[in-house]
C-alpha cells in the first residue's frame, strides 16, 4: 500500500476540496484559489487533481474533481495523484466510509516481486467514518488481490492451504485438510479426478470458526490454482490469466476474514477444493463418467468445465449440515462476462428475500452484482444418455445459467443458497483498483451478513 488513513489530521496536513462538476463557486474558496482553478481550466472534472500553490510557491492544498458525483469510489484516485505527505478533507463528505475505503484501495500495489514503496500519502479519517471497519475491509480486499495476483508457481494448492492456515491462526479457527488419495476414501471423487494430474496433490480445505450453536454460514470457493483446460486444452491466449482461476477461493477467504475480524455471531465454515487442472497420463478425460459425493453421476463433456465438478463435491458436503446460508463464489464461466462484462458478477438464488437483500447491499456499498435467472427449462440442456447429468451443454447458450443449474443439483437442504459467478480480475485501471486481481461482491455480502447477524457490542 502507498496510502494510509490516520485517526486525526496533523498540524502539517494540507486540505483537499472535493469539487462537483460545476460546483466550484459554491465552496467558499478564496479569490486567488478560484482564479488559479479558472486559469487551469479546472471545473471539477471527475478524477482530476489540481494542486493549489501558497504565497511562497509551496503546496497549500488541492482541488479534486468528483464529476457529477456518480462514481462513489472515485476517492481512490487521490491515493494515486496526491503529492506525498499528510492530507485531510476540507469539509464533510457524503459517504465517509466509502471515501476512506476507496482511498485505501486506490493505494494498493502488488509488491511481492518488486521493491516495496514506502508509505508516502496519508489522509485523515473523514468525519463519521468507522476506521476499524474500513481497515478490516481494506485488509480483506488486499488479501483477495494478493492471492489472485500471485502466480501459480507460488500459489498452488499447497500455498493456498498455507494461506488458509495462516488466516485460521490469526482468528483461532480450526483448519482441516483432506488431500490426495484420502479424497477417495472420504468420498470426494470429483475433486480428486480434476486435481490428480497436478504436480501437487488435490485437497479439500475446511476452516471452521465461531460458536457451534450460532447460525451456520458456509462459504465455498473454487480453488483451481491453474486451469490448462485439461485434455480439452485452452489456447495460449486463454491461459494467460488462469492463475486467477482460484479467485473464488481468494474471495471467500477475504469475506471470511471480515466476518471473523468483525466477530459476527455466526458459525462460519469455509470449504475450498484446491486443485490444478493439469495434463498428464492420469488426467480425467472427455466422456469419463464420475460419481459425485452426492451419488449423482456426471458425464464429462468437456474437461475445461472442471470448476463446477470440484464445487459440486464441496457443496454436497456443505449441504449435509443444512446451513442457514450457503454461498459459493467461482470464476466459473466466460458466459457471465459476455452477459455482464468483467465488473458486474451475476448471482443466482431461489430465495427472493435473499436476492432483494443482496441487491440492496450491493447498492449501499457500491459493490455491483446482478441477479440472473435459474431458468429451469435450461436444465434439460445438461442431459446425458449415459449418466444422470453432463457437465456442459452442447449448444453453447446460457453458459452461466446452466452452470448455476448444474450446481443447484447438489444443494437440497440448505435454507438459502447463493451462487456468484465472479471474474476476480480488473482488466483496466479504476480509481480504486489497479489492473489485476480483484475482490468482487464480498463487501456487499459482508454488509448483508452484518445486517442479519449484528455483532454483539
Amino acid at each position: 500500500m502507498s496510502a494510509e488513513i490516520t485517526k486525526q489530521k496533523s498540524s502539517a496536513s494540507r486540505p483537499v476540496w472535493f469539487v462537483r462538476k460545476g460546483g466550484l463557486e459554491s465552496l467558499g474558496l478564496d479569490a486567488a484559489t478560484l482564479a488559479w482553478a479558472h486559469a487551469n481550466g479546472f471545473e471539477g472534472q471527475a478524477g482530476r487533481l489540481l494542486v493549489v500553490p501558497g504565497e511562497k510557491g509551496e503546496i497549500a492544498g488541492a482541488l479534486f474533481g468528483i464529476g457529477k458525483d456518480d462514481n462513489r469510489l472515485i476517492a481512490g484516485k487521490l491515493a494515486q495523484s496526491l503529492p506525498k505527505g499528510a492530507w485531510h478533507l476540507a469539509g464533510p463528505v457524503a459517504e465517509p466510509d466509502l471515501t476512506a475505503l476507496s482511498f485505501l484501495l486506490g493505494g494498493y500495489r502488488f509488491t511481492r516481486y518488486v521493491k516495496k514503496d514506502d508509505m508516502e500519502i496519508s489522509l485523515a479519517l473523514p468525519e463519521g467514518a468507522d476506521k476499524a471497519d474500513v481497515k478490516r475491509q481494506t485488509r480483506a480486499v488486499t488479501l483477495a488481490r494478493d492471492l489472485i495476483n500471485t502466480p501459480t508457481n507460488d500459489m498452488g494448492p499447497e500455498a493456498l492451504e498455507a494461506a488458509v492456515r495462516k488466516l485460521g491462526e490469526e482468528h483461532k479457527a480450526s483448519v482441516d485438510v483432506i488431500k490426495g488419495d484420502a479424497l477417495l476414501k472420504k468420498n470426494f471423487p470429483m475433486i480428486h479426478a480434476v486435481g490428480r494430474a497436478g504436480s501437487e496433490e488435490p485437497r479439500l480445505i475446511d476452516l471452521v470458526w465461531g460458536k457451534k450453536d450460532a447460525p451456520k454460514v458456509t462459504l465455498v470457493g473454487k480453488g483451481v490454482c491453474f486451469d490448462t483446460g485439461g485434455l480439452d486444452i485452452k489456447p495460449a491466449s486463454s491461459m494467460l490469466l488462469m492463475k486467477k482461476d482460484m479467485g473464488g477461493a481468494a474471495n471467500v477467504l477475504a469475506l471470511a476474514s471480515i466476518i471473523m475480524d468483525a466477530k459476527l455471531p455466526v458459525r462460519l465454515r469455509v470449504l475450498i477444493p484446491a486443485v490444478e487442472n493439469s495434463i498428464s497420463a492420469n488426467a480425467f478425460r472427455p466422456s469419463d463418467i464420475l460419481t459425485s459425493r452426492k451419488g449423482i453421476t456426471v458425464e464429462i463433456g468437456n474437461t475445461d468445465a472442471e470448476g463446477r465438478l470440484v464445487l459440486a463435491d464441496a457443496l454436497a458436503l456443505a449441504d449435509e449440515e443444512e446451513p442457514e446460508i450457503l454461498i459459493d463464489m467461482a470464476t466459473l464461466t466466460g458466459a457471465a462476462r459476455v452477459a455482464l462484462g468483467p465488473d458486474v458478477p451475476p448471482f443466482y438464488t431461489t430465495d427472493e428475500t435473499f436476492a432483494s437483500d443482496v441487491a440492496k447491499a450491493s447498492e449501499a456499498v457500491a459493490d455491483p452484482v446482478w441477479r440472473m435467472p435459474l431458468w429451469q427449462p435450461y436444465e434439460a440442456k445438461l442431459s446425458s444418455r449415459v449418466a444422470d447429468i453432463n457437465n456442459v451443454t452442447t449448444d453453447g447458450f446460457a453458459g452461466s445459467v446452466t452452470a448455476a443449474l448444474f450446481l443447484k443439483r447438489f444443494v437440497e437442504k440448505t435454507k438459502i443458497w447463493g451462487h456468484f459467478d465472479i471474474y476476480g480480475w480488473n482488466p483496466v485501471e479504476k480509481p480504486h483498483s489497479p489492473v489485476g486481481g480483484e475482490a468482487q461482491a464480498i463487501r456487499a455480502l459482508y454488509h448483508l451478513l452484518r445486517g442479519r447477524f449484528p455483532a454483539v457490542k
